[in-house]
């Protein structure tokens, strides 16, 4: 049977594993945007108490880094299984506190569980080069070792997925983690650390290797400016990042940045049209438009285009819209009325800009809308300069772009926007893919054929190029970012040559 997870009204703002210190900052209510009513409230950090869990945190280092990876590796990969027990209610919490639906939140406590066992997997192989020395008797090779503290900030539309991302990678690699969690989703940073403790507890883990600060973002400028953090690893938007940037490169630290997407799909006159309409539609409408990864906009060839606008607005005319928590539903709300201010403004920017709205733009009203975060999934046809086109508006607005030429044409447009994030293409013709792919071709950190512009698996990297911030986390060799590179050269030899056959006698 499982047991749900426990979280206490008014809980602490700092945790650090088994012990948990009662906030004394401010507090911060959550506040669920299903039917607007609060959940439970933390306190925000104060300073003091700041300081005083990032030291825990570097103090855990100097012990946990001596543990062997594959030791380290166990601990995580008994984390994954306590996800697994706790999947249902975890996923649940995310639905309800963020607003995804069900299906979506489940789906994201998967990828937790996934991290994990990748970095089960990796533990075993943090391995370096080998080099040969010009030089008799001399070996040279590189290793790897873990960086210290790393600073963790995440967004409210993936509440706990995010922060495994990093932090399964970062304790396999020997480092420590300090979490600031969204203000607005702040109880998943609670479940998540009360079923990790119960794992460190057992496993005589050291007190702050997985450390949570809430508050707000006075705890992100602490995070940022403090150097006792080398890696700051940041999702969010793409001003946030920016700032996060600046201070985390005055002191000459490291960013791994993950910012906004303005993620476009080009639909090509030889594409399979209803393959390609439910890759669209989910990218458009999942976790109601609020994924960095969401479709924003469509460029379609004209010769397709009429048919596919009536196959997305028939489309849109089938979903539902309400309660995240019912299955039946497609669609769940914004995470809050400034969101819902934002869906409304670009709306109206886009019609004075000569945009023409096809279907939804409303705010939901009634008794099963009680929060007033719910709207109907808008499309507006468009033109590819309209300047609200150009920017990210996390809400559920498709815009429908018109391309008359070869794929050339549509891969211009496509990169035509300050982000680099996502991008797709929907083709059966061999010859547009692979330019699509090419150095010519999309310009994102991630480009799909024949799959929408979300939904990715944690085995490859995730991230993107331009203002998406350049990091790359999850899957691959994005391990890499966690560690530092030291280049090793050993003379077994009698004598003492000088590289480059520089000449130095006594």
């Amino acid at each position: 049977m499982l047991k749900p997870l426990r979280i206490e009204p008014n809980s602490s703002g700092v945790s650090t594993g088994s012990v948990s210190l009662r906030g004394e900052g401010v507090p911060l209510e959550s506040i669920s945007p299903v039917n607007g009513m609060p959940i439970g409230s933390v306190r925000s950090a104060t300073r003091a108490e700041y300081d005083a869990a990032v030291t825990t945190a570097v103090n855990a280092f100097q012990v946990w880094r001596s543990w062997p990876a594959p030791k380290r590796g166990d601990v995580v990969r008994q984390f994954g299984e306590e996800l697994r027990i706790h999947k249902v209610h975890l996923g649940r919490l995310v639905s309800y506190e963020m607003g995804k639906s069900l299906q979506e939140g489940l789906g994201e406590v998967q990828e937790m569980i996934d991290i994990c066992d990748f970095a089960v997997g990796l533990s075993r192989q943090l391995h370096g080069l080998t080099m040969h020395s010009e030089r008799p008797d001399h070996r040279m090779y590189e290793q790897w070792h873990p960086l210290g503290v790393v600073g963790i900030i995440t967004a409210f539309n993936f509440p706990v997925a995010v922060w495994a991302w990093n932090t399964a990678l970062a304790w396999v690699c020997g480092n420590t983690c300090v979490w600031k969690p969204s203000e607005k989703t702040p109880l998943c940073s609670i479940a998540c650390q009360k079923i990790i403790a119960e794992v460190f507890a057992r496993n005589g883990v050291p007190e702050g290797v997985s450390v949570v600060i809430n508050g707000g973002r006075e705890v992100g400028e602490w995070l940022s400016g403090d150097e006792r953090i080398p890696l700051i690893s940041a999702t969010g938007s793409t001003r946030m990042g920016k700032a996060v940037g600046a201070i985390v490169g005055q002191r000459l630290g490291r960013s791994l940045l993950e910012l906004g997407g303005n993620n476009a799909i080009i639909i090509s006159d030889k594409a399979d049209l209803d393959m390609a309409l439910i890759g669209c539609v989910f990218g458009a409408v999942g976790t109601a438009g609020q994924r960095c990864t969401s479709t924003r906009r469509l460029i379609i060839h004209k010769s397709v285009y009429d048919d596919f606008k009536n196959k997305l607005v028939s489309a849109y005319g089938q979903l539902r819209v309400g309660d995240p928590l019912d299955p039946k539903n497609h669609v769940g709300p914004l995470i809050d009325h400034a969101a819902v201010k934002a869906f409304q403004r670009a709306l109206e920017a886009g019609k004075e800009q000569g945009g023409r709205l096809l279907v939804g733009g409303d705010v939901l009203t009634g008794n099963n809308f009680e929060s007033g975060c719910y709207v109907s999934p808008a499309i507006v046809e468009a033109t590819p300069e309209m300047a609200i086109v150009k920017e990210e508006t996390f809400a559920p607005i498709l815009y429908l772009l018109r391309y008359n030429r070869d794929v050339a044409e549509a891969i211009a447009i496509q990169n035509n926007v300050r982000q680099g994030l996502s991008s797709s293409i929907m083709t059966n013709d061999l010859r547009e893919a692979e330019r699509f792919l090419g150095p010519t071709g999309s310009d994102c950190g991630i480009a799909n054929v024949n799959i929408g512009t979300s939904g990715a698996e944690i085995g490859g990297a995730f991230g993107g190029e331009k203002e998406t911030g350049g990091g790359r986390e999850s899957g691959s060799d994005a391990w890499k970012a966690y560690m530092r590179r030291q280049t090793t050269t050993i003379n077994h030899g009698t004598n003492l040559p000088l590289a480059q056959g520089i000449k130095f006698d006594l």
